[in-house]
C-alpha cells in the first residue's frame, strides 16, 4: 500500500519537547506519529481519555432516542467484550 503524507503544524517549544521525548525513548518523532495514528485506528478513537472541561449535558428529546441511545450502547459493550 502506498505511503501518504500528512502534515500539521505545531508551536515551536511543543516542537522541540516531542523531538527530545521521542529521541529519549529512542525513536524519532515520524516513528511516535506512525505509532498514535496505528493505536488511534486500533482503538477507533483516541487510545487515551480524554476530556472537556466546562461541558454541559443535553437530555434526550424523547424516551424513544434514550432508549435507542442504550441500545447502541450496551451493543457496543457486548462486541468489545466478545
Amino acid at each position: 500500500m502506498p505511503a501518504v503524507q500528512i502534515a500539521t503544524r505545531i508551536d515551536e517549544q511543543e516542537s522541540k519537547r516531542f523531538r527530545e521525548i521521542t529521541k529519549a525513548l529512542g525513536t524519532t518523532p515520524s516513528d511516535a506519529l506512525r505509532m498514535f495514528v496505528a493505536q488511534f485506528n486500533a482503538e477507533g478513537g483516541f487510545p487515551y481519555e480524554t476530556k472537556v472541561k466546562n461541558f454541559s449535558l443535553e437530555a434526550f428529546d424523547t424516551e424513544d432516542e434514550a432508549t435507542a441511545f442504550a441500545t447502541r450502547l450496551s451493543r457496543k459493550t457486548i462486541n468489545e467484550t466478545r
